[in-house]
C-alpha cells in the first residue's frame, strides 16, 4: 500500500530505474544492420535501445519520445495499491482533471502526432526508422502512423517489450 507521496516516489524511481537483462529476438528486425535508434530522454529507453542493438548504436534522444506524464493527485491519509494510484492518475488526466503542472492529454496526443511524423520522415529518408519508447506513447504513435497511411506488418506483445513494424502504404492514407 502506498500513500500519495509514496506513489510519487515510486514513479520517480521507476523512471530512473535501470533495466533488467533480457533477450529479444525477432526475425523481422535486422539487429546488426540498425545503426541509429530513436529513444526518449528517459535513461530506461536509452539502456533498452543499447541492450537490443548494441553499445555502438547511435541514439537519437528526443523529448518527443518520452512517455506521457503521470501525476499522482493528493489524497492525504489514503493508502492504495500502486496500480490504483497509477490508474486513478491516468484516468483523471484523460478527463482533464489532473494536468496542473504537466502537459495535458491533448498536448500529449499532439506530441505523439509530431513523433509519428518524425519517424515517417526518417523512414522515407533512410528506408528505416527504429524507436525504443514507452507504452502509452507508442499506442498513440501507432495510431497516427496508421492514419498517415502506414500499415502495421508486425504486432507482437504489448507488455514491457513489444515489437511493432510498419510499412508505408499510400493507398491507406486518409490525409
Amino acid at each position: 500500500m502506498f500513500s500519495a507521496a509514496g506513489a510519487r516516489q515510486y514513479i520517480s524511481d521507476y523512471d530512473a530505474a535501470n533495466i533488467e537483462a533480457f533477450i529479444l529476438t525477432h526475425e523481422a528486425i535486422p539487429y546488426k544492420q540498425i545503426t541509429k535508434v530513436h529513444c526518449s530522454t528517459l535513461v530506461r529507453s536509452q539502456l533498452t535501445a543499447k541492450a537490443i542493438f548494441g553499445e555502438n548504436v547511435q541514439l537519437v534522444i528526443d523529448a518527443n519520445f518520452r512517455e506521457f506524464e503521470r501525476k499522482i493527485f493528493s489524497l492525504p491519509f489514503l493508502q492504495l495499491p500502486i496500480k490504483l494510484w497509477l490508474l486513478g492518475a491516468r484516468l483523471l488526466w484523460f478527463l482533464g482533471l489532473n494536468s496542473r503542472g504537466i502537459e495535458t492529454f491533448k498536448q500529449a496526443r499532439q506530441r505523439a502526432r509530431t513523433a509519428a511524423k518524425q519517424l515517417a520522415e526518417e523512414a522515407n529518408r533512410e528506408t528505416i526508422a527504429v524507436l525504443v519508447a514507452h507504452g502509452l506513447l507508442n499506442f498513440f504513435i501507432r495510431r497516427e502512423l496508421k492514419r498517415l497511411g502506414w500499415q502495421q506488418t508486425i504486432k507482437e506483445g504489448s507488455g514491457f517489450i513489444s515489437v511493432n513494424a510498419f510499412e508505408y502504404n499510400p493507398d491507406e492514407s486518409s490525409s
